[in-house]
């Protein structure tokens, strides 16, 4: 192949036996059996095994050489004892009896050992990154991104897109969350925005008319950290069509991620068709917009019960008249459960800031009952409507929340999750996709109290623009969706707005003026002006997508750079201090702390 090696160490076989072939790499492992030393010798493509004889005159000096030493062997490709073969690796026939070494580059003594997947400290994996890097399986997960965002470019491209890179230094937008600004040298005092998404940018494009534009877009965002969220960057595929409804979007994203998840992962899709359910469907039956379809318990609401005469449960029945709502968990034929079980959820839904999960256990003996510490507060005929009204049978235990309606879903919605865990409903071979749609269009600050946009405010709100009923803007609803994988918000989208004279009434109820409009989406509004198609879009992200197909919960495991908690990036000491000199330049000084 070249002066370091005729082939790489995941290459060879028993067709290569008794060939004189170059190897270059890592020392993966050694092994010394006192006549022979063995060693495991790493590179990208894989591992081959290589054997010294005591006898050779370059035994001593192999046998001083540490782990990750970089060295280059030649050697004679031997075939292996059929009770020696290693069916672990591809190299597994083989071994290569070593005649010559060269060091290619010496190592310091390791802070953290390669050949191992065991788990080290954040702070220890992330300052010696390029070391990290080297084991095994996230070596194999940044192989993985690879793969998949070529093979989504290629699909794109098949499926008739165009890609375009957008510009990285623009203007601040309100989209949600804060921006990363950077201070303009020739404009002082001014200060441009890392984009937080492509989107007035790709909006643009359509209106510039381009018919489909992808792209895989970075992103940034100045929010904090979490397990499946980089604080900082991350990357999306940007999506957008022109001349499309909603449906439209959906074929071309259930079609790419078909072939996606089918090619790189053996786990079933439980659903090829993914359902669309309704935004007020997922809070109801799931407590969530991002729920877990491999979860079968399903969320029921129950407070109509509470006003029935033979109800006795007063302090539910109380809360009710106040307002407040029931809602119901239904677990299948769980009635030999201890009770030690039943409060330990109830304990956990304590803990998790809620009044606790209320619980009972329907039974039959002469007529039909309920069993558990509330079980005694209904009669009969509530019992068979509730029955009903969550399709319970007897075995089944109904466990009950009551409160406000954001409360009662937050704490189902993970009650939901723990209680599926707990008694091992989920299945994790699967992929169970869904649409999230029919979104709001605005919602009440909780802070504030004021009407805001809840989605993205640049989607198209459904009904006939002429007969939309703006005096009630919390109850329009808007062509803006959502795809959820095994309760992973995968993306978000919208067809969207490209009416100017709708989005400043829009707008408005969400207390822009339209000189705010004309000044924080000049480009756009300005575009808009000139003749734009209805066009729509998407933008899934390409890290989640990673950890799904890897089968990691942490985005650390799937990004090759990644900062830590606090936005640092430990290994090139980034955010760092800058001279006097580059403040000066940028018209900038800082502010000193007492």
């Amino acid at each position: 192949m070249n002066k370091y090696r005729t082939h790489t160490c995941g290459e060879l076989t028993k067709l290569h036996k008794e060939k004189e072939i170059s190897l270059s790499g890592w020392i993966n492992k050694k092994r010394d059996h006192g006549n022979l030393l063995f060693i495991d010798l790493r590179d990208n493509f894989g591992i081959t095994q290589c054997v010294v004889d005591k006898s050779n005159k370059i035994f001593k000096k192999v046998e001083k050489l540490s782990l990750e030493t970089v060295i280059k062997i030649t050697g004679m490709v031997i075939e292996r004892s059929n009770e020696t073969i290693n069916k672990n690796i591809s190299t597994g026939e083989i071994e290569v009896k070593i005649s010559n070494i060269d060091i290619l580059g010496k190592t310091k003594e390791l802070p953290m050992p390669v050949f191992s997947d065991q788990e080290y400290a954040e702070e220890i994996r992330l300052k010696y990154r390029f070391l990290d890097l080297r084991r095994k399986k996230i070596h194999q997960n940044i192989i993985l991104r690879s793969k998949v965002i070529s093979f989504i470019r290629n699909e794109m491209q098949k499926l008739g897109f165009l890609e375009f890179q957008t510009p990285i230094l623009t203007s601040s937008s309100p989209e949600g969350a804060r921006d990363f600004l950077v201070p303009s040298r020739l404009n002082p005092g001014k200060f441009y925005a890392l984009p937080q998404a492509p989107q007035q940018f790709k909006q643009l494009i359509m209106v510039s008319g381009f018919d489909k534009y992808f792209q895989i877009a970075p992103c940034f965002r100045d929010e904090d950290a979490r397990a499946d969220r980089s604080p900082g960057e991350f990357y999306q595929l940007d999506v957008e069509m022109s001349f499309v409804e909603q449906e439209d979007v959906f074929e071309v994203i259930e079609t790419l991620f078909l072939k996606l998840f089918k090619t790189f992962s053996n786990k079933k899709i439980l659903h090829e068709k993914f359902p669309r359910i309704t935004y007020e469907d997922a809070m109801l039956k799931y407590g969530s917009d991002k729920p877990d379809l491999r979860n079968p318990l399903e969320i029921s609401d129950l407070t109509i019960i509470f006003e029935r005469e033979d109800v006795k449960f007063d302090i539910f029945k109380k809360l009710v008249k106040s307002g407040s709502l029931v809602r119901a968990l239904v677990t299948k034929n769980t009635k030999d459960k201890p009770r030690s079980f039943f409060d330990s959820i109830d304990r956990w839904a304590k803990e998790q800031g809620s009044s606790g999960l209320a619980y009972f256990t329907l039974e039959k003996d002469d007529k039909i009952n309920a069993k558990g510490p509330i079980g005694k507060f209904f009669s009969e005929n509530a019992l068979l409507e509730i029955m009903k009204l969550t399709n319970a049978n007897i075995g089944d235990t109904v466990f009950l929340s009551c409160g406000k309606k954001n409360d009662v879903e937050k704490i189902l919605s993970v009650a939901r999750n723990k209680i599926a865990e707990d008694l091992n409903l989920i299945d994790n071979e699967i992929y169970s996709f869904c649409w999230i749609i029919d979104y709001p269009m605005y919602e009440i600050d909780e802070t504030t109290k004021n009407i805001k946009f809840s989605h993205n405010p640049f989607s198209m709100p459904q009904g006939e623009i002429n007969k939309l009923d703006l005096s009630n803007p919390l109850n329009i609803k808007a062509y803006q969706y959502d795809i959820v994988c095994n309760g992973i918000e995968l993306s978000s989208g919208a067809i969207r707005n490209h009416v100017p004279e709708l989005m400043y009434k829009l707008f408005e109820i969400a207390g822009y003026s339209k000189n705010d409009v004309n000044s924080k989406f000049s480009g756009m509004i300005n575009a808009l002006s000139y003749g734009a198609p209805p066009h729509g879009g998407i933008a899934p992200g390409i890290d989640r997508i990673v950890m799904l197909l890897a089968n990691e919960k942490n985005i650390r495991e799937i990004t090759m750079f990644p900062m830590n908690q606090n936005a640092q990036d430990l290994m090139m000491n980034a955010p760092s201090e800058i001279s006097e000199d580059q403040l000066k330049e940028l018209n900038l000084s800082l502010k000193k702390k007492n």
